[in-house]
Order: structure tokens, then sequence, then C-alpha cells
């Protein structure tokens, strides 16, 4: 089955954090939707790589999606500052509906706000690890952590595992 994959995201991500798994989905034959704040047309990473936003928030609907992807780099704390919290709610979707959820490095920052991350085991960059704990997750010091439906990673530095991770679980 091939999966319709919603990637969160806006300016100043991590290139690579979007960029390597958009790679390893597509080349499985899997969809990603760039989904980013209304009005934006096109959003650019902190080295420069730019995409075409398929959808605005206030127009995606999470029922739509397979899975939900979270790149990391300073988008996910942008993404947190949305007034109307849509794009914390949005991710709830997927969590309360125990559909696949892959964030990375600050990616799961967003976590934070579906209010739905006590008890869950992760991991994440080093700076967000406090904030993800207390909100009540257990953070594990490894390069990817799966916790049912939900897989989280660190950094660049782990993408191969992130992503291998990620295509096994749509299988």
């Amino acid at each position: 089955m091939m999966a319709n994959i919603a990637v969160l995201v806006t300016d100043q991500f991590e290139d690579i954090e979007l960029t390597s798994p958009e790679e390893a989905l597509k080349n499985e034959g899997h969809t990603l939707t760039i989904i980013s704040e209304n009005n934006k047309q096109i959003i650019t990473g902190k080295h420069g790589t730019e995409y075409k936003v398929d959808q605005s928030i206030e127009d995606a609907t999470p029922s739509e999606f397979d899975g939900v992807l979270l790149p990391g780099g300073f988008s996910p704390d942008l993404l947190r500052s949305d007034e109307k919290g849509e794009f914390g709610l949005f991710t709830k979707h997927f969590l309360e509906e125990d559909k696949p959820s892959f964030a990375i490095c600050h990616g799961p920052q967003l976590l934070i706000d579906t209010d739905l991350i006590k008890g869950k085991e992760l991991t994440s960059f080093i700076s967000v690890r406090k904030d993800l704990e207390n909100a009540g997750a257990k953070i594990l010091e490894q390069p990817v952590v799966i916790d049912g439906n939900l897989i989280t990673s660190r950094t660049p530095d782990d993408l191969d595992e992130f992503n291998n991770a990620i295509l096994n679980s749509l299988k």
C-alpha cells in the first residue's frame, strides 16, 4: 500500500531532514504533501533548499493522509507559534488515530502541542529533550526510537536508520 504523507514544515527547516526522507519515501512509491502556513507559496531551508507548498494548514484535512513527517531545524518552533494551534491539532490527529508519525531532531517539539506524549518513548535533538520530558515523554538516547506508530530520531547523522524505520513501518 502506498502512503500519502503530510509534511508539516516552514522556513528554516533542516534541509537534509526533509530531502533525505522524501527521497527514501518517493523511491518506494509513497507521496508527500508539503503543508505550511496560510498564504505561504515557497519554503526555504536553512541551507537554501526550496519547496513549493502544496497546501495551507487551513485547507489540509489530516484524515486524508496516512502519516505525518515533522522535519527539524527551526521550522517546528516556528510552526508552534501559530496562534490558532493548527499544526499541533493537525499532528494530534495522527497520534489519536495511531497513524504513522515521524519526527526528527527538533521535529518532536510539535508533538508537545498534541498533549498526547505523556508516557511515550522518543528521542530528539538534545536541546528539546527537557521540554519533551516536561510534557511527560520518556527520552531514550538512541538513533531511532519506535513507540508504536511514533518514530523519532535525533540528528541528520541518524537519517539512514530513521528512513529505514519509516519505510519498515509503512510495509
